[in-house]
């Protein structure tokens, strides 16, 4: 799957009602060729920023956990790859950079609603002139994007 699939693949999953969080992960972990439902469950309270509060977009979220997932110890005794913390560090840097039109790297930045409110939330999932989603979803395409990036990077130097 190229990075450019994976936008595509990621957005679908938001438009098949996975949170953002999900989507990106669901789509990485196609990439890194791993299934994981239970922590695909497991990242479902990131969307809305982190349990609807509207801090940092699960987006981001969801792309560090499928690094976390490629790269991470499974036992604490073992070690994380190498160069984990460098393609993390990498992942955030080209969110922000991404995420920079919209005023910052949180959710109530990109989305501009409140996730406790029914009627903006109603609003959001319409799509009408006023839904939001349109940018989330622009958001969601791009980190699985450059998620992939950051995926076949890896693979090159493995």
């Amino acid at each position: 799957m190229t990075p450019e699939e994976m936008n595509l693949k990621a957005r679908k999953l938001y438009d098949d009602r996975f949170h953002c969080s999900q989507a990106v992960f669901a789509a990485g972990c196609e990439k890194i060729g791993r299934q994981a439902p239970d922590v695909a469950a497991a990242m479902s309270p990131f969307g809305g920023g982190m349990g609807s509060t509207g801090d940092v977009c699960g987006c981001l979220s969801g792309a560090l956990a499928v690094l976390g997932l490629a790269m991470g110890k499974r036992e604490p005794s073992e070690k994380d790859h190498k160069l984990m913390w460098k393609y993390a560090y990498k992942l955030v840097k080209q969110f922000e950079a991404l995420t920079r039109e919209y005023g910052g790297k949180r959710c109530r930045d990109i989305a501009r609603i409140d996730w406790r409110d029914r009627h903006q939330v109603k609003t959001y999932y319409s799509d009408g002139p006023d839904s939001r989603r349109r940018e989330c979803l622009k958001v969601i395409g791009a980190t699985a994007e450059i998620l992939g990036g950051i995926l076949e990077a890896i693979a090159q130097k493995s």
